[in-house]
């Protein structure tokens, strides 16, 4: 995946949110936004518990969702009056990333440490991104445009280009972790090489396992999953829908090669039966 970067290719990093020990506190939105200067957004009432962003966006690339459930905790029979589901959810830097096989312009790249992320100087807005993504992770901005973030120059044209989690590309190259997994206080979002997480991961379940937690189960650890792993997985406590995510994701491009050869295959046959029907009625 990174051999085209050569002896600079780095080794692959990524996220590991272990729900878990998830407190809602949403210092991940906050430390993306104020690092990677993202639009405020969110402050519209939802009603949906204390999720003032209900889901990702162009503008919400750290999304806390709460979930509130009359289920135990543990799967003793204890009873609990109720229980919080909390989960910072974030783009999936998929192995086999859809958005990537259908941009135009190559926008969108894999960087040299495995994650996907959008150049907006090249992007053009095209939007193909967008529903190829089985996660809606991706989106378009529909805010004034602003070329330059540091100026106070705001143009009346809309932005229209799409935006996502780029798992702060420029803090990596600085060698520095990304800055939503920094403010974390309870380090449910924990940062590092995939292996690495993949291990920790599997060693965190197979304790939750052994404490006879309610739904414990990883999501997007498998890298034989439809979209080959994710590049950011999670620790869930229940099914991924009720967290809002696919329950068996894969990669939306999948079927295109199939696609292809069927039309052409069609498209060959309708020009073969004109050329027959014209040679036919010219005899």
């Amino acid at each position: 995946m990174l051999d085209s970067y050569g002896t600079e290719a780095q080794e692959r990093v990524g996220f590991f949110t272990d729900t878990s020990v998830c407190i809602g506190c949403k210092a991940c939105e906050v430390a993306c936004k104020e690092w990677n200067l993202v639009p405020e957004d969110g402050l519209v009432w939802t009603g949906e518990s204390y999720d003032n962003t209900s889901e990702l966006g162009a503008n919400t690339w750290r999304h806390v969702a709460f979930v509130e459930q009359n289920e135990p905790l543990h799967g003793d029979g204890e009873v609990d009056a109720l229980r919080w589901l909390m989960s910072s959810d974030v783009c999936k830097h998929c192995t086999h990333a859809a958005c990537l096989d259908v941009c135009p312009t190559g926008s969108l790249f894999r960087t040299e440490f495995g994650t996907v992320v959008v150049q907006e100087d090249i992007c053009n807005g095209c939007g193909y991104c967008v529903p190829a993504c089985p996660f809606g992770v991706i989106d378009k901005r529909h805010l004034p445009r602003r070329d330059a973030p540091a100026l106070p120059l705001i143009t009346k044209q809309e932005d229209g280009r799409v935006w996502k989690c780029t798992l702060c590309y420029d803090r990596l190259k600085g060698g520095h972790e990304p800055a939503c997994a920094k403010a974390c206080p309870t380090e449910s979002i924990q940062f590092g090489p995939l292996d690495d997480l993949r291990e920790r991961a599997d060693e965190r379940l197979a304790k939750l396992q052994a404490e006879d937690w309610n739904g414990a189960r990883l999501y997007g650890r498998d890298p034989d999953d439809g979209v080959g792993g994710f590049g950011a997985f999670f620790l869930l406590l229940d099914e991924p829908e009720v967290y809002g995510l696919p329950p068996d994701p894969v990669v939306t491009t999948r079927d295109l090669p199939g696609m292809y050869r069927s039309a052409a295959i069609a498209a060959g046959a309708v020009v073969l039966g004109v050329v027959a029907a014209f040679v036919g009625g010219s005899r």
